[in-house]
């Protein structure tokens, strides 16, 4: 039997008392999942209007960007191979930083999810609009959202699935993508073929065409198209061996940021001069319109439809479990832990998609908006959630280096250097959020969002002066002893 590192208060490796999850992700749905996090609608729909901005140094912004968040997978990774539970990101902040930051990190980390299942059904929206344009945005988003909701009750098995397959669409697509993509270039075929030029990525007012600033402030929303590749720490609890698995799922980030960004961006941008693409359309399905291969943009739309509702599928997984875990430790009602017949979080699930439903409403009262606001909110949620993951695994290689923990089996190359990077890189982008009129509204909300936070809190440590104490592993400030899980 494998031995792990493991926390005297679990006994088992990534299963804390109150898990009592199934262990029914496979490598192949993880592996799956973790791909499939990395495309989603911030690529597919929000990469037109970060075009329209930054024209070809866009690619330049997604490679940053990717490198950035790779260093934030490797901190992840470690702190995953310390001690692998399913309510990760909380569970890591409670652990290093306190039992404020885990409830903070837990509830800032469940709304994230929230606003982005309402992008993520606003999109899904717009998609179907493109076969359906007389079916109104909130009725398709209405729809998508029972649908979801119904695979996430039945159990992890049917979402680690339904995820694997979405994600199967999306990489086959995306490489057949590029593929085509690359014989327009090589061969010129297609109405597309005259016009189609790696020269295009610098011969319409250059690499920059609006200027290195304009460039910088399109990291809102490319960022904002790299939430969910953490949702792999997430899947932890219910791995069937998460010291294979989460591993092999992180080092493969950054072939998939090469040929999924990178790579598609290169191709979309040579084929099709960047001053065509929008705000409001996928440059996916607008380049496929001009090279005009029958059906070819039909195809792309539902690729695209197909990312948004993976998208939406993971986050009411990912909010069930983080209820699930803030139940645990008394930072939310009790009854979001409990779990149905099939062992998934139903309570939790149940509120985070009624609240999702809020995005129906957006797309009824502000369709032309929705998508604007609520890919904002959801950055500024992702970057203090990362944040968080970064000043977490600073502190474990302190305690570690002290002595007081065990070394993770996956430490982070570089060590706390490339957490450091990563972290002022993150507050970087928060001032460029500051910025913009939609993301100062985000920070809005993040500010009403925190004080929310912390009267809460005060609430609950009123009722319960031990709370967030109970059920907390030994750790930077306790000697904490590696367990064979073996034995």
């Amino acid at each position: 039997m494998t031995s792990l590192q493991v926390d005297k208060h679990t006994g088992n490796a990534g299963d804390a008392p109150q898990e009592g999850y199934e262990r029914g992700l496979g490598s192949r749905q993880v592996q799956m999942i973790a791909i499939g996090g990395a495309i989603g609608v911030g690529l597919f729909m929000g990469a037109g209007a970060n075009i329209e901005k930054a024209g070809p140094s866009i690619i330049l912004m997604y490679a940053l960007a990717g490198a950035i968040i790779f260093f934030i997978m490797r901190a992840l990774g470690e702190l995953l191979l310390y001690r692998p539970v399913s309510g990760s990101f909380a569970e890591y902040a409670r652990e290093f930083l306190g039992p404020f930051f885990g409830y903070v990190t837990g509830w800032t980390y469940w709304l994230m999810w929230v606003v982005t299942g309402m992008a993520e059904l606003t999109a899904a929206a717009i998609y179907m609009h493109y076969w359906f344009p007389s079916i109104p945005q909130w009725v398709s988003a209405l729809a998508f959202l029972v649908v979801l909701f119904g695979v996430n009750l039945i159990s992890v098995k049917i979402f680690g699935e339904v995820e694997f397959w979405f994600s199967m669409v999306k990489v086959t697509a995306i490489i057949g993508m590029i593929v085509i993509g690359l014989g327009v270039l090589t061969l010129g075929f297609s109405d597309a073929g005259d016009t189609a030029a790696v020269s295009n990525l610098w011969s319409h007012d250059g690499v920059f065409p609006n200027g290195i600033g304009s460039s910088l402030m399109t990291l809102q929303g490319v960022m904002f198209a790299y939430l969910a590749v953490e949702l792999v720490g997430v899947t932890a609890g219910e791995s069937e061996n998460p010291e294979k698995t989460l591993p092999k799922a992180i080092n493969t980030l950054p072939w998939r940021i090469i040929i999924f960004y990178v790579g598609a961006l290169l191709v979309i941008l040579s084929v099709v001069k960047w001053t065509e693409f929008h705000a409001g359309e996928s440059p996916f399905v607008h380049a496929f319109d001009k090279i005009g291969i029958p059906l070819a943009a039909g195809i792309v739309n539902f690729v695209v439809l197909t990312a948004a509702l993976s998208s939406c599928n993971s986050g009411m997984y990912s909010t069930g479990r983080m209820l699930r875990d803030l139940a645990s430790n008394g930072e939310a009602p009790q009854s979001f832990g409990k779990l149905n017949s099939r062992k998934t979080p139903a309570v939790g699930i149940t509120i985070s998609v009624a609240l999702m439903g809020l995005g129906v409403v957006l797309n009824y009262l502000v369709p032309e908006k929705a998508f604007g606001y609520v890919v904002s909110v959801a950055t500024a949620a992702g970057i203090w959630t990362w944040m968080m993951i970064l000043i977490s695994h600073i502190r474990y290689r302190h305690a570690v280096k002290q002595g007081r923990l065990p070394a993770s089996s996956f430490p982070a190359p570089g060590g706390t250097v490339g957490s450091w990077i990563a972290l002022l890189f993150l507050l970087g982008v928060t001032v460029m959020i500051a910025l913009e009129k939609d993301g100062l509204i985000s920070l809005i909300v993040g500010a009403v969002w925190g004080v929310g936070l912390a009267v809460g809190w005060a609430v609950l440590k009123g009722r319960n002066p031990q709370l967030g104490e109970r059920g907390r592993p030994a750790s930077a400030d306790a000697a904490h002893e590696p367990v064979d899980a073996a034995k």
